[in-house]
C-alpha cells in the first residue's frame, strides 16, 4: 500500500490490544475531540478539517510506552499524529488519514532544573514548568499565551514567539533550544539526540519528522514583573510607543511582551472595564517593577495613559486575566467568544519603526480588519507582526485583504493553509530529510507537507542536499 493512504482494512479492536499495556481510548466522542485543535480559528480551515477524525486516542506515560506505540504503528502501517494541548491554530494535530491519535499529556515529568536550564518531558505543560522555575529563581525565556495548556513538545513542534519573545527572540534563537530527544518510527524506535542548532531540524516541524520525547530549554533569572496596560487616544500613537518600547534599552526599560490592541478589539476584552476606559488603544506589556515609573514616561510622552499596573498579588486579588491573555492570539480567543464570524491573519511589517505606514494600512484596510501588533527581536533585530482581527465574508474578500497588504511591502504568513509550506514558508528540506531518516514509511502526520510527497522516493542524503530550504528561497 503507499505509505499514505487512509486505511480502512485495520482491525482497530485488536490494534487496541497490541497496544496494551499502553492507554488506548476508543470512545467515539472523546475520539473526535482529540481530532481537533484550534483550527476553527479559520473559517477556512474548519471547513476543510472538521470531518477528519482518527481511530484511536493512545496515552503513553513513558517513553518506553511511546516507542511501542510508534513500533505497533510501523508495524502495521499505521498513521500517527501527535498532539499535546492541540492549542495549534493550522491543523497541525489534525489527523488528516486516521489512525492514531498520540497524545503527550501524560508524559509531563519536569525532569530537571539547573543553571539557565530546564529538562522536562514533552507533555509538560508550561504553566507547570514556569510554576517549578519561579520559587528557584526561574523562568521560561518565552511561552505562548495558551500556557494553562500547551505543552513544551507541542510548542517546539508548532510555535514560534510567545510572551519573552521581546526579550530572548523567537525559540529558534540561538541558545533557546538546547537539546531535543526524538524518536523514530520503525520496528525497533531509536531515540535521537539534537543539540544547540541541530535542535532546529526538528524544531517547527509540526510533528512530520520525529516524536519529541525530551525538551530542554535556556531559562532566565525571573524578576517581579507589573502587569501593565496603556491607553491611548489614536492607534497610530499606540503602535510608536510600542515600537519605542521593544527598542529601549533593557537597562532602562526590560520587557517580556509588547502588544499593540486596536480598540475595537479592546471593546471585546469585558474584564478590563473597571480599568481601562472604553475607546482607546492599548499597549500591553510586562516590565519589572523598578522600571515601572519609566514605562510610565515613555507612555506619556506618546500621548499615552497607564491605566493598569498590577503584579501576581495584585492581579489575582482582582480576579483578572494575566495581561499576556489580551495579546499574542488570545485576542482572537477573547473575540471569538463573542462573534464566531471573526477570524485573524498573519502579517509581517516590513519596516516596524515606521508607525505612519502602520497607521495608513490601517485606514486602507477598512472596517472588516482590526490591527494588533506583536514587537518580538532576534539577532539585536526588531521584528513586528500584525495579528489582526479580520470579520471573515467570503474567501474572495479575504483575498483582496491579503493582496492590499501585499502590494504595500507587507508579508502575508496565509492561517487559513493547513499544509506546513502554505504559510509564506519555502520548504526546509532539513526537516524531510530527518523524516526520511526517522520516519521512513511517512506515517507521522502525512497529508501535511507536499513537498515530502515529492522527495520521498530520494536517500536522506539527497533530500538535505536540496539546502535547509530549498533552491532560491529567502528567510521568513
Amino acid at each position: 500500500m503507499p505509505d499514505t493512504a487512509p486505511r480502512t482494512d485495520v482491525d482497530w479492536s485488536r490494534i487496541a490490544d497490541a497496544l496494551a499495556p499502553v492507554e488506548v481510548i476508543d470512545d467515539p466522542v472523546t475520539v473526535k475531540k482529540r481530532s481537533r485543535d484550534f483550527f476553527w480559528y479559520s473559517p477556512i480551515l474548519n471547513a476543510e478539517l472538521r470531518r477528519s477524525f482518527g481511530d484511536l486516542v493512545v496515552r503513553p506515560k513513558t517513553r518506553q510506552e511511546l516507542a511501542h506505540v510508534l513500533a505497533v504503528a510501523h508495524a502495521h502501517g499505521i498513521p500517527v499524529t501527535l498532539r499535546g494541548g492541540g492549542t495549534g491554530n493550522y491543523g497541525q494535530a489534525v489527523p488528516l488519514q486516521g489512525g492514531l491519535i498520540v497524545e503527550t499529556t501524560a508524559m509531563n515529568r519536569i525532569l530537571e532544573i539547573g543553571e539557565g536550564f530546564v529538562r522536562v518531558e514533552a507533555g509538560a505543560l508550561m504553566a507547570d514548568i514556569n510554576a517549578a522555575l519561579i520559587p528557584k529563581g526561574w523562568e521560561m525565556a518565552m511561552f505562548p499565551s495558551t500556557q494553562d495548556i500547551a505543552t513544551i513538545g507541542g510548542f517546539v513542534a508548532g510555535g514560534s514567539a510567545g510572551i519573552g519573545s521581546v526579550a530572548n527572540g523567537p525559540l529558534r534563537e540561538k541558545g533557546n533550544i538546547i537539546r531535543l530527544k526524538v524518536l523514530s518510527v520503525e520496528a525497533a524506535p531509536v531515540e535521537h539526540v539534537f543539540d544547540g542548532e541541530e535542535a532546529l531540524r526538528v524544531h517547527h516541524a509540526w510533528g512530520l519528522n520525529g516524536a519529541i520525547t525530551e525538551v530542554t530549554l535556556r531559562t532566565v533569572p525571573t524578576r517581579d514583573w507589573v502587569g501593565c496596560i496603556a491607553g491611548f487616544d489614536s492607534y497610530r500613537d499606540a503602535y510608536s510607543a510600542g515600537y519605542a518600547l521593544a527598542a529601549v534599552p533593557d537597562a532602562e526599560i526590560a520587557r517580556k511582551l509588547c502588544s499593540v490592541v486596536d480598540a475595537r478589539i479592546a471593546d471585546f476584552f469585558p474584564r478590563l472595564d473597571a480599568h481601562v476606559p472604553k475607546g482607546r488603544n492599548l499597549l500591553v506589556t510586562l516590565v519589572p517593577r523598578e522600571h515601572l515609573e519609566a514605562l510610565r514616561a515613555l507612555v506619556g510622552g506618546h500621548d499615552g495613559v497607564l491605566h493598569l499596573a498590577m503584579d501576581e498579588a495584585e492581579r489575582q486579588a482582582a480576579k483578572l486575566p494575566h495581561v499576556f491573555e489580551f495579546a499574542y492570539n488570545h485576542t482572537t480567543l477573547q473575540v471569538l467568544k463573542s462573534d464566531r464570524s471573526a477570524t485573524y491573519q498573519q502579517i509581517g511589517v516590513p519596516d516596524p519603526a515606521d508607525a505612519d505606514r502602520v497607521a495608513r494600512m490601517r485606514a486602507r484596510q477598512g472596517e472588516d480588519v482590526w490591527p494588533h501588533h506583536e514587537f518580538t527581536r532576534g539577532g539585536g533585530t526588531i521584528y513586528c507582526a500584525d495579528l489582526p482581527i479580520v470579520w471573515f465574508s467570503t474567501p474572495e474578500r479575504l483575498a483582496e485583504i491579503n493582496a492590499t497588504y501585499e502590494a504595500d511591502g507587507f508579508t502575508v504568513y496565509d492561517a487559513h493553509v493547513h499544509v506546513i509550506e502554505g504559510n509564506h514558508m519555502q520548504p526546509d528540506y532539513r526537516h524531510l530529510a530527518w523524516k526520511k531518516r526517522l520516519d521512513p514509511r511517512g506515517l507521522l502526520n502525512p497529508g501535511k507537507s507536499l513537498e515530502w510527497e515529492k522527495v520521498r522516493h530520494l536517500s536522506a542524503d539527497e533530500i538535505e542536499r536540496l539546502g535547509p530550504s530549498g533552491p532560491n528561497a529567502t528567510e521568513t
